[in-house]
């Protein structure tokens, strides 16, 4: 995103509690609106997904797509872990760091590369970040890189299928064309507007065989109620 619709809505918020939502636009699908204050949520605010990630978030953490550093924060400050929070929006690391994140970077994970972590964590439907289904091996062989030995990867998605079923729960998507998961969303705040870009939701078993495919042992560890979900990836021994 040319863009940084995230952060110039996370510094208002931020500064000025400013309320305005963003809007997400989708082909064929009607506009949704993100909160902004559900960006700074606390801990007890979060869905139990993310409380079970951070629950069981260990060691050295890096929290991909940190967005305001909510998950960041508890990390750091609750549970005293040495957290790198990361983000391709400025605006957002600019306003983790104005929130106490010691260690806030503006880059995007497949160019990053500074450590190795016992803890990756891509929340907030964290394989969004993947693009299309066709880039996922690139996606695990650059992760590979930043995962400790014995580390694990906690990263939350959602099977969107059912948006594609009928009333008599028929499948309406085109076997032949694109994973139905492939998304492609502009976001709006204000008067300003991103451009189209990818965003991926993967099913647990697409997910699972890619991981498997890639050297990575996976764990389903929560379901949520809206089929999302959280799994933790290890490496294969």
């Amino acid at each position: 995103m040319n863009i940084d619709i995230f952060g110039e809505a996370i510094k208002d918020f931020h500064h000025q509690k400013h309320s305005s939502n963003i809007i997400v636009q989708a082909h064929d699908f009607d506009d949704d609106h993100i909160p902004i204050s559900y960006l700074f949520r606390s801990y007890e605010e979060m869905p139990l997904i993310e409380q079970t990630a951070l629950d069981i978030s260990y060691g050295k953490v890096l929290d991909v797509g940190c967005g305001a550093g909510s998950h960041s924060l508890y990390l750091q400050d609750t549970k005293k872990l040495d957290v790198t929070a990361i983000d391709i929006s400025k605006g957002a690391i600019e306003t983790c760091k104005k929130r106490g994140i010691q260690n806030a970077i503006a880059t995007n994970v497949l160019n990053f590369d500074q450590s190795k972590y016992d803890t990756i964590l891509f929340l907030m439907n964290g394989s969004g970040i993947i693009g299309t289904l066709d880039q996922i091996d690139h996606f695990f062989y650059h992760i590979k890189k930043l995962l400790a030995p014995g580390g694990q990867i906690l990263l939350d998605s959602s099977d969107i299928s059912y948006l594609y079923q009928d009333d008599d729960g028929g499948f309406w998507v085109d076997a032949s064309g694109a994973y139905y998961g492939e998304m492609q969303y502009k976001l709006k705040y204000k008067s300003l507007e991103s451009e189209w870009f990818d965003w991926l939701y993967i099913d647990y078993n697409t997910l699972q065989n890619a991981a498997n495919a890639n050297g990575f042992t996976t764990e389903l560890l929560v379901k949520g109620q809206n089929n999302d979900y959280l799994v933790k990836l290890i490496l294969a021994v």
